[in-house]
């Protein structure tokens, strides 16, 4: 016997739930793509995306998901040699160094560690070591989805500033667009990168780069660019078909469309405001709970958490098993423990995490509370009582 049957909750954190007008807007038969009403369209799901990116600088659309967003920004703005400070809070900034390293670029790494969000001294003392300005450009995550740390964006602008140092800050947005406040234009940022299937509530498959003039005067000299990855082609099209190297993807583009209504019609602010009541309501449980017991919120400073994803650390393989009981009796998934310790080692069993992105609301979030106290009891992790009650009460004082 399972209680699991009916709608399955895919709680990760990401791909998210997809709403329901989503799915509709996309179950159609395939458009023209050369003239009509997808050419038509276009236009104004970029405006709209730079909307929600707060910027007036261009965007360029790929069928990728965020790794290949990672790579078009890379391509586009350095040359094989050149050099990039990476700041890391978590595993994601690490792949994007690791995919800077194969393309040819020199990556030095400024570790944090995985509770931790950026130290703006230790990043002040880098730039300042930089005399030359061998470093071309900083990358980092706005919140890294391995760990739920959420950094600083506008005060790394302000710390390059203050060094008087060049370099481009570039910005990976993929956990948390639509989700945490972002401010492209008002904080600095020179590039951003975002992906379709998180707070942006579309199927996985679009990619999102965001550039201004002084990102794109990288490109006249980036030696890394291929055709397909170049966004001048894409931003300034000669024909639609350019708008995607190819074939545009119809029936995403769709769904986008829907979503981006969505986001129009609740207002930037109200999401922003409705994920961090359902955040502070998820935290509530966790901190009553671990009152008594091994449950720990990875990151202990409530203003470094992410509105969008959460990390837990179980204290035990059990961690799994609560997964585990949850998936399969309840019909509730959970995200594994990524890149929080190897795959192959004990440790990785030791935490999960909760994603409440995008299309979430507070009758979900209080069901996978529901759902995760009964595992938690089920499983026989030990936690103190009442982590569903301080939940409501968060949601019940924020509305």
């Amino acid at each position: 016997m399972t209680l699991g049957n009916g709608r399955h909750y895919l709680a990760i954190p990401g791909p998210s739930q997809l709403p329901d007008r989503v799915l509709r807007a996309m179950h159609r038969t395939s458009p023209n793509i050369y003239h009509g009403e997808l050419t038509e369209m276009v236009p104004g799901v970029l405006a709209d995306l730079k909307r929600v990116a707060r910027t007036q600088a261009d965007a360029a659309i790929y069928i990728a998901n965020g790794h290949g967003a990672w790579e078009a920004a890379l391509t586009n703005v350095f040359s094989r040699g050149e050099r990039v400070l990476v700041l890391a809070t978590g595993s994601f900034a690490h792949g994007w160094a690791e995919m800077a390293n194969t393309v040819g670029v020199i990556v030095d790494i400024l570790d944090f560690g995985n509770r931790n969000t950026i130290d703006q001294c230790r990043f002040e003392d880098t730039l300042a070591a930089d005399k030359d300005h061998k470093i071309k450009a900083v990358m980092t995550v706005q919140v890294d989805t391995s760990t739920s740390v959420r950094n600083d964006v506008a005060a790394l602008r302000a710390t390059l500033d203050r060094a008087r140092h060049p370099a481009l800050l570039m910005i990976d947005c993929i956990a948390c667009l639509g989700c945490d406040a972002f401010e492209m234009d008002a904080w600095g940022v020179d590039l951003m990168v975002t992906a379709s299937q998180k707070g942006l509530m579309t199927p996985p498959g679009l990619g999102f780069v965001f550039f201004n003039e002084k990102a794109d005067r990288a490109r006249d000299t980036a030696n890394c660019v291929t055709r397909y990855w170049d966004w001048r082609t894409r931003v300034e099209p000669d024909v639609f078909y350019q708008y995607f190297c190819g074939t545009a993807p119809t029936l995403h583009l769709y769904g986008l469309r829907e979503a981006l209504d969505m986001i129009a019609e609740e207002g930037l602010e109200a999401i922003w405001r409705r994920h961090e009541v359902l955040a502070r309501a998820v935290w509530a449980a966790f901190e009553r709970w671990g009152e008594a017991g091994p449950l720990k919120l990875n990151v202990r400073d409530p203003g470094h958490r992410s509105h969008a994803v959460t990390s837990i650390r179980a204290g035990s393989s059990k961690g799994t098993e609560l997964r585990d009981w949850c998936e399969e009796r309840a019909g509730l998934t959970l995200g594994i423990g990524l890149g929080m310790a190897p795959e192959d080692a004990p440790e990785w069993h030791h935490f999960f995490r909760l994603g409440h992105m995008g299309h979430v609301n507070a009758h979900m979030v209080l069901g996978a509370l529901a759902t995760i106290e009964a595992g938690l009891k089920a499983v026989g992790i030990d936690h103190a009582p009442g982590g569903v009650e301080a939940a409501a009460e968060a949601i019940a004082s924020a509305a």
